[in-house]
């Protein structure tokens, strides 16, 4: 079953497609190629928010549908949740 989804290579979130809870080891589906891809979910993630699949550092960018939705805020580690608490529009 597939527990998010990845739109392009180049994203550095995926989208869940269900609840997955912390401790996890989803399953993902890259929709440009069909590939798989896991995540271990550090924390819960709700139906429709962000699982990072990879770390990123304060003022980095996140990266999703091949682009730019926003700058961190407070690290982020492979398998977070990404949502407001930790990433913010650039345009404002």
């Amino acid at each position: 079953m597939v527990q998010f989804l990845v739109h392009e290579k180049e994203d550095t979130v995926g989208v869940a497609t269900v609840d997955i809870k912390a401790g996890e080891v989803a399953k993902g589906l890259f929709m440009d190629t069909q590939n798989p891809v896991e995540a271990k979910a550090l924390k819960d993630i709700p139906l429709g928010h962000k699982i990072a699949l990879k770390d990123a550092n304060v003022g980095d960018t996140v990266i999703k549908y091949g682009h730019d939705i926003g700058k961190v805020v407070a690290e982020i580690k492979s398998g977070d949740h990404v949502h407001i608490h930790n990433l913010k529009t650039k345009r404002w």
